[in-house]
């Protein structure tokens, strides 16, 4: 006798995928079984559930970054673990997922410089997607000596939220240390301990997004060897790796959008037109209607 599963009547009704998009990496840089890209690079992005409207509302989430693995895992079903993904995938990603769930467009209030005025904004979601793909230009390789070559990725959004975890919570200590009763020799030493962790976490940022280092006798891959090559290597050659993760940064997110002021706006102070960041902050940015 053949037992045959039950198919939910309701199954039509559910979630179908709202749009295709492609990503900045194109699916480079994800660890093996992260992500399951499809043969045409297309990946199908679906609107978020109730469920998953409600993880944006729980605050502990948000900070240690578990709200957004787990809506971008919903709502890409391809991608299979969200912490790995490469951070120039990011803000194109959760973009792609507040046009599946609210459309493509969203109002976002600003000062006017110079002024007292709070205006509204419509800004077309698309064409930021676009802006990304178009701009974004990783450079993997970079030569830092005759004979040394290193390979640079970005960092995963793990490492991401990690470091800005860390970064929080190294300010919050330099800042109590400021308000505190201790004495001026112990915030001094608190103080310097405080700098000594950002310090640390910069070079940790630098070890972690390089994949090998290439000399003529060696493929070195390890990241033991290649985190102690960081912390001991010349200045300049560790400058040169970092002015290309920082010329890589610079191709990578949402550029600022150019506003241009009204008469009355300039007559009230503001400049002529000036420059609007874009972020993708969780606390506003899946708010319908927004």
């Amino acid at each position: 006798m053949t037992i045959q599963a039950k198919v939910n009547p309701l199954l039509g009704y559910m979630r179908q995928p709202k749009i295709y998009i492609q990503l900045p990496s194109n699916g480079i840089f994800w660890d093996e079984g992260s992500i399951d890209v499809p043969e045409n690079r297309e990946f199908p992005v679906y609107s978020m559930t109730a469920k998953d409207e409600l993880i944006f509302k729980t605050p502990d989430a948000l900070m240690n970054g578990q709200a957004v693995v787990d809506v971008i895992q919903s709502c890409i079903p391809n991608i299979k673990d969200a912490w790995r993904c490469p951070g120039i995938d990011v803000d194109l990603i959760l973009i792609a997922i507040r046009i599946a769930t609210y459309g493509g467009r969203m109002t976002v209030s600003h000062p006017v410089p110079g002024t007292t005025e709070i205006v509204d904004h419509e800004i077309d979601l698309t064409t930021l997607m676009d802006q990304i793909l178009s701009t974004t230009n990783w450079n993997e390789t970079v030569a830092i000596s005759p004979d040394i070559t290193c390979g640079v990725r970005p960092l995963s959004y793990r490492q991401v939220t990690d470091v800005s975890l860390r970064t929080f919570e190294s300010q919050k200590t330099i800042q109590s240390v400021v308000s505190s009763d201790l004495t001026d020799e112990q915030k001094l030493e608190l103080f310097n301990q405080g700098l000594s962790t950002i310090t640390d976490l910069t070079v940790d940022m630098i070890a972690e997004s390089i994949f090998f280092i290439k000399t003529p006798d060696d493929f070195v891959e390890d990241r033991d060897f290649i985190k102690e090559f960081i912390k001991n290597a010349d200045a300049g050659l560790i400058q040169k790796i970092q002015d290309r993760i920082n010329e890589n940064k610079g191709t990578v997110g949402i550029k600022p959008l150019t506003v241009h002021s009204t008469e009355e706006q300039i007559l009230a102070g503001a400049p002529e037109s000036y420059q609007l960041p874009i972020t993708m902050d969780n606390s506003n940015f899946f708010v319908q209607g927004s």
